[in-house]
């Protein structure tokens, strides 16, 4: 079995080794063997194997400056620690350092390499294979750069536990330790890459993009990632296309179709500068412009994208680079490279033909015959064949310095330092464990590995553990995952004013240990948008929906691509975009924009506005007026007049009337608590209070005049003590109504809100609507058996025919207060008290003019009225108007019993009687005598009676002559009727009382 594998490993090893002569590798002897995987060509030949004959090994081409300089990174980094007194010393570091072409098989070639050397260390094979001179073991390897090729390779480092420590591949998916157990890295995985480039999308407030992956290992990976963070950011991707460099023309071109029908201006690119090149070529050559190109850090700084003839494309670039570190002497070391002086770097000689475009003579493999040639800057460098006839020799002498190549831009250093910080990690787990104490070493039994007989997952185990400060100060350390937690530099692709090239100007920075929200810086001032404008680009779906809107989805659309909605009233929005509309405060209401919230108008029924003044002003008129008439009643008290009205009522009736008028004013300004719960009570009870008056006035005057013989009874029943107790007894039941509603259900002031979206009407919750029914109800009440009295007495004297006055004021009353139910229920805020206001007002003022207007009149401007005459006279006159017309009824009545009889149809007096009291006398008086009969009392009534005329004349000198007119009017009329003498004998005993 063991001649077997060493067989098998015999044959795989120079297999592994063929197509890597001398001038393919870079090699090095040492104690410790470390292996290095770099791109020093773009790509290889593509080149069909139709296997008629022995297969080849596929050629590589384009060559690769920058891959170059990172393996001379490696190479200074291990002669620095070789040179170092601290660092393994006693020890020397070796290297076998491999071209991968930037390909996969190219890449396990040289891995097998490593893998077969190993084998055969393992098994011990000296005495077998009789080996003329031993190769250590590869106890690790730095590389790969692409992730792909990472991947591959790392599989295969990974089943012998061979630590493999990358500087250039990101990918998220080399995390997993499950499947790549030995991988690690000095580079940031592509996770937070992603997460940053979403946080420039919103940050720019883009939500419309593209992306653009390679189809590998690290395209897929990254932009998956992306897609992750932008639908958290609600970020849309319009379309999503892989590439690669190996796709044919026709892939290419739909790609360039897509990018170009595309509303997205901002594009999303994961992938490699090679996989990207022959895209960007397309593109330019059919100068799709105004596109943004959002870079991962694979392409952000590469030379192979960022060329002057492609700068009008992809001007407006971001992208991100690794932090750039400083790598002391390094730049000389570069500057000292010479294919003469480079014995143990078989790439040297490519370099230097490749820099300066000639050949080496002593060339043989890659002499200029069969090479491909392609100048460019770095990565792909040429723009034909380079053959014998096209190439001059080498001199020797040419100086590196004279020639601008990617190769000796030292000015940021970062795949370099990260190659730099590869072999350094690898060098200190090397000094772990050559500096490892027995019993505290990291294996079993807290045992060390041997430094001289080290194996490679020996220093994979110190490598998990590793802990050191590099040059920079910084501390370096792998987490679980393999990984280094670092931070990227966002630059923006600027043409140089100088020599037209491109630079990469830093415009911000990306920090991943800040807290989420304030990892990332950009400066704003310094990006440049397609080469010259610093107008932000537009790149969404919709256009900004303005503060004020909204954005309203479109059904079949993206969510980014919606229409803006107007805020609905009460709702604003007061930032672009915003998904959707806040609701203001319930105080509050949206301005006429819908941009912000303000105080909702406040509407109540003001003292200030004008319908309040003029409400205001009436009150206050009926105040005055109703005080005047007090005034002129307490002032003619003793007028008979004011006494025939009942002085005492009529003075507690105009106090009603006060507090209707001042009732009223409760309803007006901004409704407190107290004032609700006073306002309603004290309207009630004043009104009722009033109609109670008027009642008992009108009730007193028809019992008097309808009694046939007064009696001592009468007059107790008629007496002022009574009159003032059924007023009492009408206004307590109102009290007691209100007392009832202040407890069970009191009114309270009410804010509301419901009426008018933009209005806030403070007005009264009048607690229990039934509870205001009773009161009005109740005031109707008394206001109907009022007007019932006051019809019923509407024939007596003209003087004492205050209740004709009544019923005009409570038929007032009710059309006023019928009026007001379906007014009150159809009008709502502040009309509501000014509906009661108004109907307070007419009401009062309606009772205030019937009942004393007339009689102030004639108080102040028909004194001559004002007399005891003219009231005995005006009841002489209706006693006079009651017999005659209970005389007709009885002749009426006698004359149809005679028809009815057949007895004879004499005539009877007419029946119209009449008198008057202006016409002329026929025998006129002395004058002497006419003075006389003007200062005697009397007075003369017409009396309207049927169709005659009489005239009734009494004279009142004396008040024992007024029996001997009655008597007198009574023989001038021949009335003897016996309902007249009832009449006069009222008459008779009513006179007292004036």
């Amino acid at each position: 079995m063991t001649l077997y594998s060493c067989c098998l490993i015999l044959l795989l090893f120079p297999l592994s080794t063929a197509a890597y002569g001398p001038n393919q590798r870079a090699q090095k002897k040492g104690d410790i063997i470390l292996g290095g995987l770099f791109p020093i060509h773009f790509g290889v030949a593509a080149k069909d194997q139709d296997l008629k004959s022995r297969p080849e090994s596929v050629e590589c081409i384009r060559y690769n400056f920058r891959g170059f300089r990172w393996l001379q990174a490696m190479i200074f980094a291990i002669e620095e620690i070789n040179s170092s007194p601290n660092l393994l010393p006693n020890m020397t570091l070796g290297y076998r350092i491999f071209d991968t072409c930037n390909t996969v098989s190219k890449a396990l070639e040289a891995t097998l390499s490593f893998v077969a050397q190993n084998k055969i260390d393992s098994l011990n094979l000296d005495e077998f294979c009789n080996c003329s001179e031993h190769i250590p073991s590869t106890i690790a390897v730095v590389g790969a750069t692409g992730s792909g090729i990472s991947t591959a390779v790392a599989n295969l480092l990974g089943l012998f536990y061979i630590p493999q420590v990358s500087y250039a591949s990101s990918s998220r998916l080399l995390s997993n330790k499950n499947q790549f157990k030995s991988f690690l890295r000095t580079i940031p995985n592509d996770e937070h890459q992603a997460t940053a480039m979403a946080d420039i999308i919103e940050y720019f407030r883009w939500n419309w993009v593209g992306t653009i992956a390679a189809d590998d290992d690290y395209g897929r990976p990254g932009i998956e990632k992306f897609r992750e963070e932008a639908e958290e950011r609600d970020i849309c991707i319009d379309f999503s296309e892989l590439i690669s460099q190996y796709s044919d023309e026709e892939e290419i071109q739909q790609v360039v179709e897509v990018i170009q029908n595309s509303t997205a201006k901002v594009i999303v690119v994961f992938s490699s500068g090679p996989d990207l090149e022959p895209l960007i070529k397309e593109i330019v050559r059919r100068n799709i412009t105004g596109k943004i190109w959002l870079a991962s850090e694979a392409w952000a700084s590469s030379s192979l994208i960022a060329m002057p003839e492609f700068f009008r494309v992809i001007g407006s670039t971001i992208g991100f680079a690794l932090k750039a570190g400083q790598i002391p002497g390094f730049r000389e070391f570069l500057q000292k490279v010479h294919p003469k002086k480079s014995n143990n770097n078989g790439f040297a000689k490519e370099f230097w033909e490749e820099t300066f475009n000639c050949y080496l003579p002593d060339g043989s493999k890659n002499s200029p015959a069969s090479t491909s040639f392609q100048k460019g800057h770095e990565e792909g460098l040429g723009a034909g064949n380079g053959t014998a006839a096209f190439r001059p020799p080498c001199t020797g002498d040419e100086n590196i310095t004279s020639v601008e190549t990617p190769y000796m831009d030292y000015t940021h250093l970062r795949i370099s330092y990260n190659v730099y910080l590869a072999v350094y990690s690898i060098a200190h787990a090397l000094q772990d464990i050559y500096t490892c104490t027995p019993g505290k070493g990291l294996f079993t039994n807290g045992s060390c590995a041997d430094i001289k007989k080290v194996e490679a997952w020996q220093v994979l185990k110190h490598l998990r553990h590793l802990n050191f400060t590099n040059n920079m100060g910084e501390q370096v350390d792998f987490d679980e995952f393999g990984d280094l937690v670092g931070n990227y530099s966002i630059i923006n692709w600027h043409l140089s004013p100088e020599d037209g090239s491109v630079v990469f100007e830093e415009v911000g920075h990306y920090n991943v240990y800040a807290k989420k929200g304030e990892r990332l810086f950009i400066n704003e001032n310094k990006i440049l948008w397609s080469g010259f404008s610093k107008e932000v680009p537009f790149s969404n779906c919709s256009r900004d929906c303005l503060p004020g809107t909204r954005k309203g989805i479109i059904e079949g659309e993206p969510t980014c691509c919606f229409e803006c909605v107007d805020c609905p009233d009460g709702e604003y929005s007061d930032e672009t975009d915003a998904s959707a509309c806040d609701k203001c405060p319930e105080d509050y209401w949206s301005n006429e924009n819908h941009t912000s919230c303000i105080p909702k108008q406040i509407e109540f029924l003001s003292w200030t506005e004008p319908f309040g003044i003029a409400l205001t002003l009436f009150a206050v008129l009926g105040i005055f007026l109703t005080s005047f008439v007090l005034g002129v009643f307490t002032k003619f008290r003793n007028t008979p007049i004011v006494k025939a009205t009942n002085r005492e009522l009529s003075y507690l009736l105009l106090f009603s009337l006060l507090c209707c008028f001042s009732s009223s004013l409760f309803f007006i300004g901004e409704p407190q608590n107290w004032t609700c719960r006073l306002r309603q009570p004290a309207f009630g009870i004043s009104f009722v209070l009033c109609i109670s008056c008027i009642l008992v006035k009108t009730n007193r005057v028809l019992l008097v005049f309808e009694a046939k013989i007064p009696t001592s009874l009468h007059r107790k029943w008629w007496g002022l003590n009574l009159q003032f107790l059924l007023v009492f007894l009408c206004t307590f039941v109102q009290i007691v109504i209100c007392v009832i509603w202040l407890y069970t259900a009191p009114p309270s002031s009410y804010r509301n809100h419901e009426l008018e979206d933009e209005i806030i009407f403070i007005t009264c919750h009048e607690g229990s609507l039934m509870a205001l029914g009773f009161l009005i109800g109740y005031t109707c009440l008394l206001a109907a058996i009022c007007f019932f009295f006051a019809f019923k007495s509407r024939k007596l004297p003209e003087n004492f025919n205050e209740a004709k006055f009544i019923t005009f004021s409570m038929l007032i009353f009710f059309i006023v207060w019928i009026s007001f139910i379906p007014a009150y229920a159809s009008t709502y805020g502040k009309f509501v008290s000014a509906v009661e206001v108004i109907a307070i007002l007419a009401a009062s003022f309606g009772l205030l003019a019937c009942i004393f207007f007339n009689k102030v009149y004639i108080i102040l401007f028909k004194p001559s009225r004002n007399t005891i005459e003219e009231v005995r006279c005006s009841t002489a006159a209706h006693a006079f108007k009651v017999a005659a017309r209970a005389t007709l009824r009885r002749s009426n009545v006698s004359r149809k019993r005679s028809n009815s009889l057949g007895g004879s149809t004499g005539s009877t007096p007419s029946s119209s009687i009449s008198s008057k009291s202006n016409h002329e006398d026929p025998f006129p008086l002395p004058a002497s005598a006419e003075r006389q009969r003007q200062q005697q009392r009397g007075c003369k009534q017409k009396v309207s009676f049927g169709s005659g005329t009489v005239t009734l004349s009494l004279s009142f000198e004396e008040p024992q002559k007024n029996a001997m007119a009655n008597r007198n009017a009574k023989h001038r009329n021949s009335l003897e009727a016996q309902n007249s003498d009832d009449s006069l004998m009222r008459h008779r005993a009513l006179l007292p009382l004036q």
